[in-house]
């Protein structure tokens, strides 16, 4: 096996490794998305998940709706449920499968998927910087938390701007207006 082949299964191995939806508190994970509006709707094993943008087990949006199912990983949940927050009215009203938005949407949905996640029981914001460096997220700075840390001014900019988060740094509860 090459060195293109082992990073390729080293980066799938840890892929794998990240924390999925049937290892979580799915109640308080439906709660949390539930504030803004949004209903988790649990999909069979196997089954296409609808408003997927990447298939395979990652999560999808469709209206007012987060599919996904017990082996979706949380980061992707996540990120979805960021989306949909960050997204316009507009584009939420017409939402199936591609959220659309630019390239500092894109970083303040990032920003708010950590936020989300530690307001996880077992979740936490360590365990999503981990397993979005795991999946491959990639930021200048070389891993999420560092990025997070030191390089994300405009990501929480955006937020606060939007009213998503406060200027102390908290989520607000509201979704983009």
């Amino acid at each position: 096996m090459g060195p293109a082949a082992c990073a390729a299964t080293a980066a799938a191995t840890a892929a794998s490794a990240c924390l999925r939806l049937a290892a979580t508190d799915r109640l308080a994970l439906a709660q949390l998305i539930g504030r803004f509006g949004l209903e988790l709707a649990l999909i069979a094993p196997q089954e296409d998940i609808p408003g997927s943008y990447w298939g395979e087990s990652e999560a999808g949006l469709k209206a007012g709706r987060l599919y996904a199912r017990l082996d979706t990983p949380v980061h992707s949940v996540l990120h979805e449920a960021g989306h949909y927050v960050c997204m316009s009215p507009e584009r939420r009203a017409g939402l199936d499968r591609d959220a659309g938005g630019d390239e500092l949407e894109e970083s303040a949905v990032c920003y708010l998927q950590v936020l989300l996640a530690g307001e996880l029981p077992r979740v936490g914001r360590e365990r999503m910087w981990a397993d979005m460096d795991a999946w491959g997220y990639s930021f200048r700075l070389g891993s999420t938390r560092a990025w997070f840390e030191a390089d994300a001014e405009d990501a929480r900019h955006w937020l606060i701007v939007h009213g998503i988060v406060g200027a102390g740094g908290r989520l607000t509860g509201e979704l983009r207006a």
